[in-house]
């Protein structure tokens, strides 16, 4: 016998043509983005030494990483995990779960925050009690004598 005829059940990958690449491409993007993420973080430890450091900025550095940290998580997922190559239900399995995860981490922290808050105004459902302090009666020294 010879097992020079092949079944039709035993395919023999193609060649990739082009993969290097596009890897070439992704990791030339994703330095970039991480340069850029490193600029911002020294801006921001550079705000931070000032003596008055402007809050609103930082927040919108801190957003900018972010954003840039997301587009970095999809370039890794898309091409390195091979997502972006799959059918359109495939990858709908991967991203709506995690966008729920997401979702359910903001609406948790968001409700723990409006708790915190509460907890800490009594959630003005009575109205506040002053303590009052009681002072010791004054002693008279000469009725006890």
């Amino acid at each position: 016998m010879s097992n020079a005829v092949s079944s039709p059940e035993i395919t023999f990958p193609q060649e990739h043509t082009g993969g290097t690449k596009r890897i070439w491409k992704v990791f030339w993007i994703l330095s970039v983005i991480t340069i850029i993420e490193l600029a911002i973080g020294l801006t921001i430890y550079n705000i931070h030494k000032e003596p008055n450091p402007n809050a609103t900025l930082v927040l919108a550095f801190k957003g900018m990483v972010c954003i840039l940290t997301l587009a970095k998580a999809y370039y890794i997922v898309s091409v390195f995990m091979h997502l972006g190559d799959e059918i359109r239900n495939m990858i709908m399995t991967v991203v709506v779960p995690l966008c729920l995860f997401i979702w359910f981490l903001l609406a948790f922290l968001w409700d723990g925050d409006s708790t915190k808050h509460l907890r800490n105004t009594d959630g003005h459902s009575r109205p506040a009690q002053v303590e009052q302090v009681h002072q010791p009666a004054a002693v008279d020294k000469d009725a006890k004598k």
